[in-house]
């Protein structure tokens, strides 16, 4: 009796512990990704803001006669010029515009693939994704060739046309992703209850896809305010984002502290960003 006992007091013990090693192991990758993809080049960049330029660009070294070279330089640079405050402005402008554009167009596209029959959804998500089969470079230089005629090339149209027409994908997949999981039954009973069209897709299509709304404004806002290379080569020098600025501080001053600066700044807007996003979120669902 007491041996009965004590293995069914012992087995939920050893469940237990066998299901905390199972969930550290799982969490162990994605972890160590993070560590090394996300959290080493963070300090990478915030020990470069604080060091001086090299002589022939790069890095000056880190600790010269036992003392650490480092200043403050960059920073003052950074805050004591408008200009940069304007071109940070101006890239969130241009992500937020992005961002927008790319959901009116692929929250009714997203919708009509997952309302259409199955045999017919792979291949118009093939569709979607199709022009990633062709290359980055190729698919601008086919924008530059269809805007330059009409007098629309380097100028901020033709920097968001091209933004949306790149990002456009990223959009589509979280939407269409959850809008197929939806439960048609939802809609059937709101229907029953007299709602019509418009008010079974604000009162029960809508709220549902939030997280698709979230995730998809998430892997388009984001890549677009670091994003360089459509705004050089459609917008030109006229209006540069931070993107820009970024690669000029790296591959043509060779400023690698402004330039570590001016990314380790991009990073902690977004993050401060991502945050106020949550804890709005949060807020929202905590009053409803």
């Amino acid at each position: 009796m007491t041996d009965l006992s004590t293995d069914s007091a012992t087995r939920p013990h050893e469940s237990g512990r066998a299901s905390r090693v199972t969930q550290w192991l799982v969490s162990l990758p994605p972890t160590l990704f993070l560590l090394v993809f996300f959290l080493a080049p963070a300090l990478i960049m915030l020990v470069a803001s604080f060091q001086y330029p090299g002589e022939f660009g790069g890095l000056a070294p880190l600790m010269i006669d036992g003392q650490a070279n480092l200043s403050l330089e960059t920073y003052r640079f950074f805050f004591g010029d408008l200009i940069y405050a304007e071109i940070f402005l101006r890239s969130f402008l241009v992500a937020a515009a992005t961002t927008l554009i790319c959901l009116i167009l692929a929250y009714p596209l997203a919708l009509t693939i997952a309302h259409s029959p199955k045999r017919h959804r792979d291949l118009l998500v093939l569709l979607v994704i199709l022009p990633f089969a062709s290359n980055f470079l190729i698919r601008i230089y086919a924008w530059i060739i269809l805007l330059g005629p009409a007098n629309l090339l380097y100028t901020p149209f033709a920097v968001i046309a091209g933004m949306v027409y790149v990002h456009l994908p990223f959009m589509i997949l979280p939407l269409y992703t959850n809008l197929e999981k939806h439960d048609p039954a939802l809609l059937e009973a709101a229907q029953d209850l007299g709602a019509g069209a418009w008010t079974r897709f604000w009162r029960v299509t809508f709220p549902l896809s939030l997280p698709g709304i979230w995730s998809g404004t998430a892997l388009v806002f984001i890549p677009v305010l670091g994003m360089f290379a459509i705004p050089e080569l459609l917008g030109g020098t006229g209006d540069i984002l931070i993107g820009n600025l970024i690669k000029e501080q790296f591959l043509d001053n060779r400023d690698w502290p402004l330039g570590s600066t001016l990314s380790l700044l991009l990073t902690v807007a977004v993050l401060v960003l991502a945050g106020f996003s949550a804890w709005a979120g949060r807020t929202r669902r905590r009053l409803a």
